[in-house]
C-alpha cells in the first residue's frame, strides 16, 4: 500500500477540521445556514493556508445530499453521500478545478466557460474551481468577466490565489473576497501535536516547536517539515535532530548572545561568534532568531503580566522573560533594529562572520559604560593635560594668564615697552588665582581678534566689514604706554622678536609665548559695557520652590548618580514634581501623559524602594511647577550668566576690545 503524506492525510474535510482561519469558516457557515449564498467567491492569501481546502469544503456543502440522500444545502457536509465522497477523491463531474498557471489562455477559460450552459449532471450546483487565477492572461479575464457577472443560478465561481493584485478590480468587485491568513507557531504546534499523537510518532516538544516556526504560517509546510523530519530521525522527533536537518541556529548561542550584550561583555560576544564559525551556524540565521527573542522580550517589557504569566514548560519562553529583566528596554529596540539592518549587511562584507560580529559590537559601541569615569569624552582637564604636537600648537593662540594693564603715565620712555620684556612659558596645569576668569584662559573660538594668527575665519571680525584700517603696532615713537599681550612664538619671531633656538638632540619645550606691546588707550579706566550675550531664561529653566521639591531634586539626583534609573524611567522621574508624602507612599505629578507609563512608574517605584524611600507611588497628569529638571536647567542658564559677566568684566578682555576690534563670539563661552 503506498504512503499517504501528511499534508494528504489530513487535509480538513469540514468547516469543523479548519484551524487557523475562524473568520472564513464563521462568514461561510453562516451564509449557508441562511442560504446567503453569493455566485463568485475569491480566496487570497499565502501558500499552504487553506485556499483549495476551502473551497472543496464549499463544493461539498453545495452538493450535500446527506446520509439518507434528503439532505440540502448545509454548513456540515456528511462526508459518507456520494457527492462528498466523490469530491474528496476528484472525481465529482460538477466540480470543475483548473490550474491557471498552465492553462492560462483564452482558449482554456473559453473552453470552460462552454460547459456553463449546460445544468448539473450529478449535483446540485456546478462548481468552477480556478487556482492562482492571477495568472491569467489579459484576454482570458476579458473573455470570464460577462459570465462572472451573471452566471447561471446554478453556478459558482471559486477563485484562488496568492498575489491579489496582479488580479483586475472588474474581476475583484464581481467576487465575494476572503483573505486567509497566515498561521501563528502556536496554531501550528497544536494541530502538529494532534496529528503525530495520530500517527503514534514520539515527538519532543522543541523540535515541534522548531518546525512550527520553520513553516512560517503554512500548515502544508508544517506538515511536509514533519514528513521529512520523521524519515531523518528514523520515525522520531528530537530537538537536535530537527535542527541538524533545519540547519538552524540553536538559540543557546542567541541567548548567550543577548546576555552577553545586555552586560557589556564584548569577549563573550566575540567568542560566541567564533563558535557559530566553528560549527557552520548561519549568521544570518542567527540575526533572524535574534530578532524573534527581542520581539518577545520587546513585549515582555510592554506587558509584564505576559512575563509572568509564561508557559513552564517552554525553557525559551522562560529565557526571553529573564533577560527581558536583564536589557532595558531602549537597547532592546536598538538592538533589534541593528538585527534586521544587519542581515542587509551581511552579503556586503567579504566575510558574513565578521559583519555579524561588527552588527553586534555595534551595541556596545552605542551602550552607555557602567563607569562615567570610562567615558570616551575628554573633560577639560584631561584636553589640557593632553600632549600637543609642537607643529600643530604654534598656530593657535595660548593660555597665557597675564595681568591686567597696569594705569602707567605717558612720561615714562619707550624703552619700557615690550623688548625689555622676557618671554614667558606656562604650563597648562599651573595653578590659577582666585577671582574672574582671564581671557587668556577661554577658547580659542570665544575670543577672537581681527588678523591674529590662527584665529577662526567665522570668528574673526575684519576692519573690511567696518571700513576702518587696522591699528598700527606701538612702537613708542609717541610715547603711548605698551601693555603685554600673549601671541605665538611664530608671531612674535615675524615681529622681530629674538627667540632662543633649542639645540639639537634636545627635547623640543612645550611652545613658549613672548609678550608683544599693544597700544592703550587714552583713559585706561574706561570700561566697556557688558554685551547682552545670554538669551532670557527659558520658560523651562524657571520654577516656583516648593516645600517638596528640594528632598524630590536630591532623590532623583542621588538615584541619578547611581544610574539606578534611565532612559523613560529617568526622564520621569526629571519632568514630575513631588506633590505629597504620606509615610511610604509619594504622589508625584507629571505634565505629559506619554511619561506615565506603567512600565516606567514601575521600574521608579522599584529603585525608590531599593535606595529607602517610597514603596508606592501614583503618578496623575497636571501643571509642574517645581521638578528636577526645571531645578537643573535654572541652574545651568545661572552658571552661563555668571561665566559670561565674568569675562565681559575681565580688563583683558575688555582692552582687546577696545583697543583691537576683538568681539565675542557669541554662544562660545561655556562654564567650568
Amino acid at each position: 500500500m503506498s504512503y499517504l503524506v501528511l499534508a494528504r492525510k489530513y487535509r480538513p474535510r469540514n468547516f469543523t477540521e479548519m484551524v487557523g482561519q475562524e473568520h472564513v469558516v464563521q462568514a461561510l457557515s453562516n451564509a449557508l445556514t441562511q442560504q446567503r449564498l453569493h455566485h463568485a467567491y475569491l480566496f487570497t492569501g499565502t501558500r499552504g493556508v487553506g485556499k483549495t481546502t476551502v473551497s472543496r469544503i464549499l463544493a461539498k456543502s453545495l452538493n450535500c445530499q446527506g446520509p439518507d440522500g434528503n439532505g440540502g444545502i448545509t454548513a456540515t457536509p456528511c462526508g459518507v453521500c456520494q457527492a462528498c465522497t466523490d469530491i474528496d477523491s476528484g472525481r465529482f463531474v460538477d466540480y470543475t478545478e483548473l490550474d491557471a498557471a498552465s492553462n492560462r489562455g483564452v482558449d482554456e477559460v473559453q473552453s470552460l466557460l462552454e460547459q456553463a450552459v449546460y445544468k448539473p449532471v450529478q449535483g446540485r450546483f456546478k462548481v468552477f474551481m480556478i487556482d492562482e487565477v492571477h495568472m491569467l492572461t489579459n484576454t482570458a479575464f476579458n473573455a470570464m468577466l460577462k459570465t462572472l457577472e451573471e452566471p447561471p443560478e446554478y453556478l459558482k465561481f471559486v477563485l484562488a490565489t496568492t498575489d491579489p493584485q496582479k488580479v483586475p478590480v472588474t474581476v475583484l468587485s464581481r467576487c465575494l473576497q476572503f483573505n486567509l491568513r497566515p498561521m501563528a507557531p502556536e496554531t501550528v504546534l497544536s494541530h502538529l501535536t494532534q496529528v503525530l499523537a495520530a500517527e503514534n510518532v514520539p515527538a519532543e516538544p522543541q523540535a515541534l516547536r522548531l518546525l512550527s516556526r520553520a513553516a512560517r504560517g503554512s500548515m502544508r509546510d508544517a506538515l511536509s517539515l514533519t514528513d521529512q523530519a520523521i524519515a531523518f530521525g528514523s520515525g522520531q522527533l528530537q530537538e537536535a535532530g530537527v535542527r541538524q536537518m533545519l540547519g538552524a541556529v540553536d538559540r543557546s548561542y542567541v541567548f548567550r548572545l543577548i546576555d552577553a550584550l545586555a552586560l557589556g561583555d564584548g569577549k563573550t560576544v566575540v567568542e560566541t561568534a567564533d563558535a557559530l564559525r566553528m560549527n557552520g551556524l548561519s549568521a544570518a540565521s542567527t540575526l533572524e532568531e535574534m530578532s524573534a527573542v527581542l520581539q518577545r522580550m520587546a513585549v515582555y517589557q510592554a506587558v509584564p503580566q505576559m512575563a509572568q504569566a509564561v508557559d513552564a514548560n517552554d525553557p525559551e519562553a522562560v529565557e526571553a522573560a529573564r533577560l527581558a529583566g536583564q536589557m532595558p528596554a531602549d537597547e532592546t529596540q536598538l538592538l533589534y533594529s541593528l538585527c534586521l539592518h544587519g542581515r542587509g549587511e551581511l552579503g556586503l562584507a567579504p566575510d558574513e562572520y565578521a559583519a555579524l560580529t561588527m552588527v553586534l559590537l555595534r551595541l556596545l559601541a552605542f551602550k552607555a559604560p557602567a563607569d562615567p569615569a570610562e567615558k570616551k569624552t575628554l573633560t577639560r582637564t584631561e584636553a589640557a593635560a593632553a600632549p600637543v604636537p609642537v607643529a600643530a600648537a604654534q598656530p593657535a593662540v595660548a593660555a597665557l594668564q597675564a595681568p591686567p594693564p597696569p594705569a602707567v603715565s605717558a612720561e615714562l620712555p619707550p624703552a619700557a615697552s615690550a623688548p625689555s620684556m622676557p618671554a614667558t612659558s606656562v604650563s597648562p596645569a599651573a595653578a590659577q588665582p582666585p577671582g574672574p576668569v582671564p581671557a587668556a584662559q577661554l577658547p580659542a573660538q570665544a575670543l577672537a581678534v581681527p588678523g591674529e594668527a590662527g584665529a577662526p575665519a567665522a570668528s574673526i571680525a575684519p576692519w573690511e566689514d567696518s571700513g576702518d584700517e587696522p591699528p598700527p603696532w606701538p612702537d613708542g615713537d609717541d610715547g603711548s604706554v605698551s601693555a603685554p599681550m600673549a601671541l605665538p612664538a611664530s608671531v612674535a619671531e615675524n615681529a622681530g622678536q629674538n627667540m632662543p633656538a633649542a639645540s639639537e638632540g634636545q627635547a623640543q619645550p612645550a611652545p613658549e609665548f613672548v609678550a608683544i606691546p599693544v597700544r592703550e588707550a587714552s583713559e585706561p579706566s574706561e570700561r566697556l559695557q557688558p554685551l547682552p550675550l545670554s538669551a532670557p531664561t527659558p520658560v523651562s529653566a524657571r520654577y516656583t520652590p516648593t516645600e517638596e521639591g528640594e528632598v524630590w531634586h536630591a532623590t532623583v539626583q542621588q538615584l541619578a548618580a547611581a544610574e539606578a534609573i534611565t532612559a523613560l524611567v529617568r526622564e520621569l522621574a526629571l519632568q514630575s514634581q513631588l506633590v505629597a508624602r504620606d509615610g511610604a507612599h509619594w504622589l508625584l505629578r507629571v505634565e505629559r501623559e506619554s511619561l506615565n507609563q506603567p512600565t516606567a512608574r514601575e521600574r521608579l517605584r522599584a529603585a525608590l524602594e531599593a535606595a529607602g524611600h517610597a514603596t508606592q507611588i501614583s503618578v496623575e497628569v497636571g501643571r509642574v511647577i517645581d521638578s528636577p529638571a526645571r531645578r537643573n536647567a535654572a541652574a545651568a542658564a545661572e552658571r552661563q550668566r555668571l561665566a559670561e559677566e565674568t569675562v565681559m568684566n575681565d580688563p583683558y578682555v575688555q582692552t582687546l576690545m577696545r583697543d583691537h576690534g576683538a568681539k565675542i563670539v557669541p554662544g562660545s563661552i561655556k562654564p567650568l
